[in-house]
């Protein structure tokens, strides 16, 4: 695990943190919370967590991961910062985001509009990235030179360059 990886770990669980939670540092938490902590903070963190730990598999294999996975990751951070700002709660019968209540009722109706564009985008490049670091740590395949290559060392190679069929009896 590297130094990195730890750092882009913290940074996700607190962007998960945030779209869970995030009201609460603004005095709007709500009831709407126990739904959003379960089914978008806690998926999220996942998906964050399973990415890096696919980047170390990569690394442990002997393979760059690329720009793509913690590219993909930053984005998803940027859209769970605003869906955490633009998500509403329901606080004494209404609905208010922190968007809205610092901006008054044109902002919080506008946010309230773009919460599930910030969310769904987040999650998607979330598994984009996911997506990107398993493709990273894959194992490679062999090509067909490589596989007839070996077949010869084996010695399962007869006389005309075939390889034997493993279910013949020539043996």
């Amino acid at each position: 695990m590297t130094a990195r990886n730890l750092t882009f770990g913290f940074i996700g669980l607190l962007c998960a943190a945030w779209m869970g939670f995030g009201r609460w540092a603004f005095g709007l938490g709500g009831e709407l919370t126990w739904w959003y902590a379960p089914l978008i903070a806690l998926p999220f963190a996942v998906l964050q967590l399973w990415t890096l730990q696919r980047v170390n598999v990569a690394v442990r294999r002997g393979r760059e991961p690329g720009r793509a996975p913690y590219g993909a990751l930053v984005l998803s951070w940027v859209c769970a910062l605003g869906f955490g700002l633009t998500v509403p709660d329901l606080v004494d019968g209404e609905l208010v985001s922190i968007a809205g209540r610092f901006g008054g009722e044109i902002w919080n109706e506008m946010a309230i509009a773009l919460c599930n564009p910030f969310g769904i985008i987040a999650f998607a490049t979330a598994i984009a990235a996911l997506a990107f670091a398993y493709a990273a740590g894959r194992e490679r395949w062999l090509s067909e030179d490589e596989l007839l290559d070996a077949a010869e060392a084996a010695g399962a190679v007869d006389g005309t360059g075939m390889v034997r069929h493993p279910l013949s009896r020539e043996d």
